[in-house]
């Protein structure tokens, strides 16, 4: 497939804007947690910067690299990219930036009434979920897909919503941190729980669902958004659809979509759960005060 995909060009492939957004992203970071950080603002510590570099990196490969292009011949691609892109990314930036610069994001005072009702655990699970959802129904994901506005506007609400949504569990500000360790696992277990029926309708439908992979207009218009207008002109005779491209049918590579997508949650949360537990359980197991040294045992 990789020689398939050099039709589209340099710029399709690696977007080269894309990289100097990620830097320039980087670079700001950098800049205010280092050179412009005032006497009492802590520096990050190394894991906080290996994790926001982290995920600035994740973000070229998920939109910027290939992947974003095969998102968009394969629907298998696609969720893929969501899945890493809503699930996995958010955390890296949480956890990756310093608590007093989210201090003053959440502390303006046009922003934090809004953020106090939105961060609220069963709003913020509700509000991502539902949006995810939506998203993925057909009229909605093949509208999104053939305007770049629209689709740039609905991706960016949903990523927010997923920042909101982690930001129940992994809040660095002790205000914002509700949940106990149970239930944050509950509030994790909970979102596996919502997002399954939107996987299940990509999963065991009989037919495709979405005409932005099966309509030559539709894909062409959607694949609009990642590659330069004057390239897509120029091989819009030598294509047809995703089918140039993958011998897989399009209800198998939609099925495999929905099913790649609930493993890589199951996968993410899984691992979370599991990083909770085990550390709410040291934490239990060493404030547990040890017997006196003179007591007696039978």
């Amino acid at each position: 497939m990789w020689l398939e995909l050099q039709i589209f060009g340099f710029r399709a492939l690696w977007s080269p804007y894309y990289l100097l957004f990620v830097l320039l992203l980087s670079a700001i970071y950098f800049y205010i947690t280092g050179p412009k950080r005032k006497k009492g603002e802590a520096r990050p510590t190394t894991g906080q910067q290996v994790s926001f570099y982290s995920g600035m990196l994740l973000l070229y490969v998920l939109k910027g690299s290939p992947v974003d292009l095969l998102s968009h011949i394969m629907f298998t691609a696609h969720m893929t990219q969501m899945a890493l892109y809503f699930l996995l990314f958010p955390i890296l930036v949480i956890k990756g930036i310093p608590v007093w610069i989210w201090e003053k994001v959440f502390y303006t005072s046009i922003l934090n009434p809004i953020l106090r009702l939105l961060t609220k655990p069963l709003i913020s699970l509700i509000l991502f979920n539902g949006l995810f959802s939506l998203y993925h129904m057909p009229v909605v994901f093949d509208y999104a897909k053939s305007n770049e506005i629209a689709h740039a506007v609905i991706t960016t609400f949903i990523l927010m919503s997923a920042f909101i949504m982690w930001w129940s569990v992994f809040s660095p500000i002790k205000e914002f941190n509700r949940l106990s360790p149970i239930l944050k696992i509950g509030f994790i277990f909970a979102n596996g729980v919502l997002i399954t029926p939107a996987c299940g309708l990509i999963i065991f439908a009989e037919v495709p669902l979405y005409s932005t992979y099966t309509e030559s207009g539709a894909w062409m218009q959607a694949m609009s958004l990642c590659v330069p207008s004057d390239v897509l002109a120029g091989i819009s005779g030598a294509l047809s659809g995703p089918e140039y491209f993958t011998p897989m049918p399009l209800v198998e590579d939609q099925q495999l979509g929905g099913i790649i997508m609930k493993i890589a949650q199951e996968i993410i949360f899984g691992v979370l759960i599991a990083r909770i537990f085990f550390s709410w359980f040291n934490r239990e197991r060493d404030t547990i005060d040890p017997l006196p040294a003179n007591m007696q045992t039978e």
